[in-house]
């Protein structure tokens, strides 16, 4: 083994003690590089070093993104905003500057089934998380049940502050399962707690006029939740066929009408942010 082979071992090493992948990978060519173009010390030091933070950096997004337990993993480039109704690219792309998110504002997607609500959101939470905020996916009933056996084991208070810990929280699919009154207190707890401090992403398929059904009919409470959830919020409010639907009439025909869901209401409020 020639004397080269024996650093470069020496370098992996101490590269894997020091926990720095990026520079593992990266030394060696960089250093072909650096003697065939006559790089100073100082520039070598400083690419492979370059080649290290970036590496962290790709490593924080990616541990991030995993911990946000997105269902899948969807990318604003990755939505089709030429079949997309009512959604405009600018002013999604906009949206993934997460400028909203350092000022603890809220988006509400508000529409009907299958036209792109959760890919969206979740595009939103990766774009959160691709600029070092932190990220939580939950479909809004399964929260709502997480929030209910927190409180009868008497773990609420934690379960409240590692939510409140979060830059970002996706609530998706308010209005598919409606909740009690103690599920629809809770929620509106954890929501309340988060404004002005934190951001939501909440996914509906039901107008706001028709949200209290979702709140064991509960008006006051619904339209406390929708006061502070709308506060300079942005709100998008795509329409038309859902996406899955076109797919498949389109290589398949159209389905037997007993498979299709009963069509939502395409009707919301829009409330322009401030």
């Amino acid at each position: 083994m020639s004397r080269e082979d024996v650093v470069g071992e020496l370098i992996r090493a101490q590269a894997r003690a020091l926990k720095m992948p990026g520079l593992a990978r990266v030394f060696e060519p960089l250093a072909r590089q650096a003697r065939e173009e006559r790089w100073s010390v100082e520039d070598y030091l400083h690419e492979v070093l370059s080649a290290e933070q970036t590496s962290r950096a790709d490593s924080a997004v990616r541990y991030r993104i995993k911990e946000a337990r997105f269902p899948e993993v969807k990318t604003l480039d990755s939505f089709d905003f030429t079949e997309a109704e009512g959604v405009e690219a600018a002013d999604v792309t906009a949206l993934g500057r997460c400028d909203w998110v350092d000022k603890a504002k809220n988006v509400l997607l508000v529409g009907p089934i299958g036209t792109g609500k959760t890919h969206l959101a979740t595009a939103l939470g990766v774009e959160a998380a691709r600029r070092r905020h932190t990220v939580a996916f939950w479909r809004a009933a399964d929260l709502v049940r997480l929030l209910v056996e927190a409180r009868d084991a008497r773990e609420l208070s934690r379960l409240q502050r590692r939510l409140l810990r979060v830059d970002v929280l996706i609530l998706d699919e308010l209005g598919f399962v409606p909740f009690d009154r103690t599920g629809g207190e809770l929620l509106f707890n954890a929501v309340a707690d988060r404004y002005e401090r934190k951001s939501l992403v909440v996914t509906s398929n039901l107008p706001f006029s028709e949200w209290p059904k979702v709140f064991a009919g509960d008006e006051k409470l619904t339209t406390a939740l929708l006061d502070r959830l709308a506060d300079g919020a942005t709100i998008l409010t795509p329409r038309g066929k859902s996406f899955r639907m076109r797919r498949r009439t389109s290589t398949e025909g159209p389905p037997p009408l007993a498979t299709l869901a009963p069509a939502a209401d395409n009707k919301a409020t829009k409330v322009k942010s401030k």
